[in-house]
């Protein structure tokens, strides 16, 4: 079975489309491009999109959608679907404001290319000489890597590193220090997807600007692109009075799901926008850092955000191989061209993607309330079908809603098992009671509640339940629902599988889920 860090996806990443085999930093050929739409299968894929989104919303029940598309240099669709909540009459506009999770890493590589461009920093400036501070297992190996390392996911770090201190409650600074507690691969050699690593790079690039990242993001790309409804902080999203709340669906039904603060990953996952603002972004990515002939981003230090640096999975299986830029997938479309997208999603209750096809001057963005189940990331390959083809290839509800399902399955090796009729009994209680040491975690306080166990953890407050002997089971707050995790007791170790999941080099458990007494 998949590890939970591995497995889980607190924020998702997700390739849009077929990504072509590409050298890195090459340039990318699969085949040859078909003969360009016509204004008029552009024209009739728009008047077919409405139609796409409101089938999405009928088959899935998400509360609601918002979708923009740029064409040949202008917005030609921006318009929102359903209810912002689902427990209130609140309409989506093209004016609501989603969070956009890891869609903020493409937005975020534009604000360190703009910084790029006026040469403050480079996309090789090493991470230290922002954040001296900062270190991992391997100083040596720290002191070398690179802003565009980080934003590539090529830094060694294992993947989701940091991602459960945030989610017990540690700020930026404390997941920084208690990444150097991780194992490490040698840079460059695999692909693993780091929420704190890109942020890393990111503030790295702020303290060399000297100002916060959401300040810097603001003055360096919100501001001139008059992206007047996306922040970087999640204080002015939550004061936005037009804002869709994150659902969950649980036993078929959509609910408001836990309010996710992202401040901690700003740069991976804490922008807040608009689809008529990541219009105004996407025109500028498709004028090579041009908006309303103004030049806003460096086009040079833009290229190589959207260039392939890094092999995310080789070609297989009928599969083309996949690559990463500095915050971009990098692919091609169902026709053969050169594509540049991204997906975002927060378990608790946010999906969102987008894709440019810089050949067509196209640029599509899907924005919703629900978790992720692949609803913008069908409506965006449907869309771009029509436009290509004038009809669908693929079946693309099958593709992405079974990849999509694969990954927000339940998680723990307690699901869909059944509980022991006769389980045996535990120790007395007490005697499991006590503080548990880990580097990395922090202390775990094991303490009576109750006729019951519970674990403080951070911030996080957790349940157990008696399951068989020494082994308890406990419900992950923020996993995908249905997920029953095991807290196994022996002697003075406490293992908590839900945080255990991290892997070495070599492909064993690094056990940084074991707590002593």
């Amino acid at each position: 079975m998949a590890s939970p860090i591995l497995a889980r996806r607190h924020l998702l990443g997700a390739a849009l489309g077929a990504v072509a085999t590409a050298g890195c930093n090459g340039e990318i050929s699969w085949g040859d491009p078909i003969d360009p739409p016509t204004s008029e299968r552009v024209q009739r894929a728009l008047d077919a999109l409405d139609g796409l989104v409101r089938e999405q919303m009928r088959r899935t029940g998400v509360p609601g959608v918002a979708v923009a598309v740029v064409s040949e240099g202008r917005v030609v669709h921006a318009r929102g679907h359903g209810l912002r909540r689902a427990d209130a009459s609140l309409p989506v506009d093209a004016d609501t404001v989603f969070q956009l999770a890891s869609l903020s890493k493409p937005v975020g590589a534009t604000v360190v290319a703009q910084q790029v461009g006026q040469g403050r920093v480079a996309w090789d400036t090493r991470v230290q000489q922002g954040l001296p501070w900062w270190t991992l297992a391997d100083a040596d190996q720290a002191r070398r890597l690179t802003v565009g390392d980080m934003y590539a996911h090529r830094s060694g770090l294992p993947g989701q590193a940091g991602d459960l201190l945030e989610e017990l409650g540690y700020d930026q600074r404390q997941v920084f220090d208690r990444l150097r507690y991780l194992p490490l691969r040698p840079v460059g050699t695999q692909y693993a997807y780091s929420n704190f690593g890109l942020t890393a790079g990111a503030e790295a690039v702020a303290a060399l600007a000297g100002q916060p990242w959401a300040t810097l993001s603001q003055q360096a790309l919100y501001g001139p692109l008059g992206m007047v409804q996306t922040s970087s902080r999640f204080a002015d999203f939550e004061a936005r009075p037009n804002r869709a709340a994150g659902h969950r669906r649980v036993d078929g039904r959509w609910q408001p799901g836990l309010v996710r603060r992202p401040d901690a990953q700003s740069a991976a996952g804490g922008v807040s926008s608009t689809v008529r603002d990541m219009a105004r972004w996407m025109l500028m990515l498709l004028d090579e850092g041009r908006f309303e002939g103004r030049r806003v981003v460096d086009a040079q230090a833009l290229r190589a955000a959207m260039s392939p640096q890094m092999l995310q999975s080789p070609a297989g299986n009928g599969e083309p191989a996949r690559y990463y830029g500095y915050g971009f997938n990098v692919g091609v479309s169902e026709g053969g061209r050169t594509t540049y997208g991204h997906s975002g999603a927060f378990s608790a209750g946010s999906a969102t993607a987008f894709t440019i096809v810089p050949d067509l001057r196209l640029g599509i963005v899907v924005l919703t309330n629900g978790m992720p189940i692949g609803v913008p990331e069908i409506v965006v390959s449907q869309f771009l079908d029509l436009v290509e083809w004038g009809r669908q290839r693929k079946d693309w509800e099958d593709i992405w809603t079974r990849r999509m399902a694969s990954l927000m399955a339940p998680h723990g090796e307690l699901v869909g098992v059944p509980r022991p009729v006769l389980p045996r009994p535990p120790q007395p209680l007490g005697s499991y009671v006590g503080s548990y040491a880990n580097r990395f975690y922090g202390p775990a306080q094991v303490g009576l509640a109750g006729s019951g166990l519970q674990i403080s953890l951070g911030q996080e407050r957790i349940a157990l339940s008696h399951w068989d002997g020494n082994t308890f089971s406990f419900v992950p707050a923020a996993d995908a629902p249905g997920s029953l995790s095991k807290a196994v007791f022996d002697g003075n170790q406490l293992t908590l599988e839900y945080y255990d999941g991290v892997l070495t080099p070599a492909g064993i458990s690094a056990g940084m889920g074991r707590f002593v007494r």
